[in-house]
């Protein structure tokens, strides 16, 4: 085991050499699965480990940056007046000077949110939350940075001072800092808006969630959630403005992005441990949805990393 600054790492046995940080509350020195700081306050862990994921949701407001990162194989060039959110368990790599760094960052386990709110799919209602269509990165200038700067510094008072009923407002900010993170992506990307009809959207996607590696195809989600094709089918499409089959396809092509990239599986024991019959069919659908073979795809990561 080895120690950052703030979280305890890891060794995550069962994606290679890739490290899990794991949030722990005695190493952020806070009594909640929350933390907020500057960066002059707390040093990063970016420097931790080559390649690592996390298990907490993670938010930064750049005032100042420079460099790039590769988030589950993409990569992002790091500028001035950047909003960037991380969900839990994607990979990252991080190719930057954390002295030329000037940024806010929030950290917190869905555990801290979840303990709260009574509505189990909240986290999966959020646009930016397990995005795969949108960047999860957008510029924000200064003046638009303040408000959500604002509740931090409010959460930040309440973690340096708490008294009895310091959990309460501290969720009270998130949960507002959330929302408006919320309709700030929302406007930025032109995105639907609409209250939601019902949950069968929001439950699909925490059930690719936990089951893409050993369910890949819409019915087997259908007889979990006991409704028809068609409702789910009409629910998600209200929603995320893709259909079903779409919205699987999107997160089966990452979880074998990220085997391809940061594990040492073979196509074929990627190909059965996410449940293709034959390694050729899943070399065929990595084709259909990307127009590349794996062999460029991989030739291609390996050119933007030298």
């Amino acid at each position: 085991m080895k120690k950052s600054d703030n979280f305890s790492i890891f060794e995550d046995k069962t994606i290679g050499e890739i490290s899990l940080l794991r949030y722990s509350k005695s190493s952020c020195g806070v009594d909640f699965l929350l933390n907020t700081a500057d960066n002059h306050e707390k040093r990063s862990w970016f420097d931790s480990e080559k390649q690592y994921k996390t298990d907490f949701y993670e938010f930064y407001f750049f005032r100042k940056a420079k460099g790039y990162l590769f988030l589950t194989g993409k990569k992002i060039e790091l500028k001035n007046e950047t909003l960037l959110i991380i969900s839990p368990f994607q990979q990252q790599e991080w190719h930057i000077d954390i002295d030329d760094l000037d940024y806010t960052f929030l950290v917190f386990q869905e555990e801290f949110i979840n303990n709260f709110l009574s509505d189990k799919y909240f986290m999966f209602r959020l646009l930016y939350c397990y995005q795969n269509d949108y960047p999860t990165y957008l510029n924000i200038a200064i003046d638009k940075m303040k408000p959500f700067l604002k509740l931090l510094q409010n959460m930040k008072n309440e973690l340096q001072n708490p008294v009895a009923d310091s959990y309460h407002m501290i969720v009270a900010y998130l949960y507002q800092f959330l929302l408006k993170v919320n309709r700030f992506y929302a406007e930025t990307f032109n995105l639907p808006f609409l209250p939601p009809k019902n949950n069968y959207a929001y439950q699909y996607k925490q059930l690719l969630e936990k089951h893409i590696c050993s369910k890949n195809r819409v019915n087997d989600y259908v007889e979990m959630m006991n409704i028809s094709r068609i409702s789910l089918n009409k629910a998600v499409e209200s929603e995320f403005g893709v259909t079903a089959s779409n919205l699987l396809k999107q997160r089966l092509l990452l979880e074998i992005k990220n085997d391809l990239l940061f594990t040492e599986y073979s196509i074929k024991e990627i190909a059965f441990r996410l449940n293709f019959s034959e390694s050729q069919h899943l070399m065929r659908f990595f084709k259909q949805q990307t127009q590349q073979t794996i062999t460029q795809f991989i030739n291609e990561y390996r050119k933007e990393h030298n």
